[in-house]
């Protein structure tokens, strides 16, 4: 059995090195500190660190004028408010001026959990994605979340970094590759490829598992990189396998099994079928059962594996 991590703790962690190694390193926080673990950066290195207070859209207009001075800014908040209420500073402040800010989405997804709708941030990767310039990463685990991190700051430009709030079980490791736009086989197999990203991956390794008992080999890539998206690895597993499933802690429309679905219409069309939430809200409700119910466990997986075979 794994071992369960958040993944919120691989960003605080990742943060701490950068901040002990980097003093251009700077941290925000929209007053939620202790939930996304910047408050680990307040109290080793307050000199780092900015609260903002509940002003979401003065935090990222804040980190917009820090980027203009050399500084890497990590703003970090809940995913629903960041992708959502700074949406618009996001797009005209820093991305149409391709500034060098780094944006932290904590609490994505249903699995929240008690918190309910207003605060799974379900839209976030289709809103992200949208934005000329912006690199999306959607990491699987805390290792992977801290691996983001770093390589967040390494890189040039806007990049936004999306993890959950639950612990989830760690199925990479130190050695684990991690490079920005590189998607990562996580299991080979002919059938039929399950792309997935976040707790998604987990959850896909479970499935793929369970179904080589019915005779079904399941390859499974871990697409940590929404955008730029690996297109090369996208179209070398659907010719071995020639059908797809994707699985996503996300609206079906618009998020990362969107980005795949656009690149194998064009490029190379084959069988698809997507996990994800269905054109609906979330609601107040313990984790597991809010991703059994809303199809994001590994049955529905399964069931989606079932369905696009049939129609290869």
């Amino acid at each position: 059995m794994c071992k369960k991590v958040p993944m919120r703790d691989g960003y605080g962690q990742a943060l701490l090195e950068l901040c002990g190694n980097n003093d251009k390193i700077m941290v925000l926080d929209a007053d939620v500190a202790k939930s996304t673990r910047t408050v680990w950066i307040q109290d080793k290195y307050p000199e780092m660190f900015l609260d903002m207070g509940i002003a979401e859209q003065d935090m990222i207009g804040t980190a917009a004028g820090l980027a203009l001075t050399g500084i890497i800014p990590f703003a970090s908040t809940y995913c629903v408010f960041l992708a959502g209420r700074a949406w618009d500073q996001i797009r005209t402040t820093v991305c149409y001026n391709n500034l060098n800010v780094k944006l932290a989405g904590a609490h994505a997804g249903i699995s929240v959990g008690p918190d309910g709708a207003t605060h799974q941030a379900l839209e976030d990767v289709a809103l992200m994605r949208t934005l000329p310039g912006m690199t999306v990463i959607v990491p699987c685990d805390a290792q992977e979340t801290r691996k983001a991190t770093l390589a967040a700051a390494e890189m040039k430009g806007p990049c936004f970094i999306r993890f959950g709030r639950e612990a989830v079980p760690v199925v990479t490791d130190a050695d684990s590759p991690f490079l920005i736009g590189k998607a990562n086989k996580m299991r080979d197999g002919k059938d039929v490829t399950i792309f997935a990203n976040g707790a998604m991956v987990y959850e896909a390794l479970a499935a793929a598992e369970e179904m080589s008992a019915e005779g079904i080999d399941v390859m499974v890539i871990n697409l940590h990189t929404v955008k730029p998206l690996d297109e090369e690895c996208i179209l070398s597993a659907v010719k071995k396998t020639g059908c797809a499933v994707t699985a996503e802690e996300h609206q079906i429309a618009g998020g990362m099994g969107s980005a795949v679905a656009e690149r194998l219409v064009t490029q190379l069309p084959v069988p698809l079928e997507m996990v994800g939430v269905h054109d609906s809200f979330g609601e107040s409700g313990q984790p597991g059962e809010l991703m059994e119910k809303y199809g994001l466990d590994k049955e529905a997986v399964k069931e989606a594996v079932r369905k696009v075979i049939l129609r290869k």
